[in-house]
């Protein structure tokens, strides 16, 4: 018997769904500036289905890096992605191919360069 007010959800398969959460706050080796960090995001979604896993999934976890958390949570969830760090910086497909995702493309460096105008 389980509890009727459990806090984690469970998905159809009756595993449990972690809940995601922002990244903490970290800082780049160096200041960058916003150009060089989108330089950095977009090499790193280019580049990161080349290293295995389903392009599907890749989509759904840029799809769900570039979104507010509640659409990033559903986005997730659609996708049957197993999270095993609830900031999305590793994850499972169902196949069990391994999808890390660096702290870049989550989130902004504290030392991140303000550019006049922003």
């Amino acid at each position: 018997m389980g509890c009727i007010g459990s806090s984690q959800a469970r998905n159809e398969g009756g595993a449990r769904r972690k809940k995601i959460k922002k990244p903490k706050p970290w800082a780049h080796t160096e200041p960058i500036t916003r150009a060089q960090l989108m330089n950095m995001r977009e090499e790193f979604w280019d580049t990161a289905p080349h290293y295995g896993g389903q392009r599907e999934i890749w989509d759904a976890l840029r799809a769900a890096a570039e979104a507010e958390l509640t659409l990033a949570q559903t986005i997730i969830d659609s996708a049957g992605v197993i999270v095993q760090t609830r900031d999305l910086t590793l994850c499972w497909d169902e196949r069990g191919a391994r999808y890390e995702l660096p702290r870049y493309v989550l989130s902004e460096p504290t030392n991140l360069i303000r550019e006049q105008g922003q």
